[in-house]
């Protein structure tokens, strides 16, 4: 293997594990929103009757 391709070679790990890196810090903020959702939820299945009845005077 010449100089050449083992550079070209290590600049495409490191590409790749860049990517890889941007691809978790995305996933993380995905699944921190969610959980984010999953507590609001939570929070509104203890006291159902919030929202439940429309009281309306004209």
């Amino acid at each position: 293997m010449d100089i050449a391709s083992l550079s070209t070679a290590l600049s495409m790990t490191s590409v790749s594990n860049d990517i890889g890196a941007i691809m978790l810090s995305k996933q993380l903020d995905t699944v921190e929103t969610m959980g984010d959702s999953m507590i609001k939820l939570m929070e509104q299945s203890v006291t159902p009757h919030l929202g439940g009845n429309v009281d309306i005077s004209i």
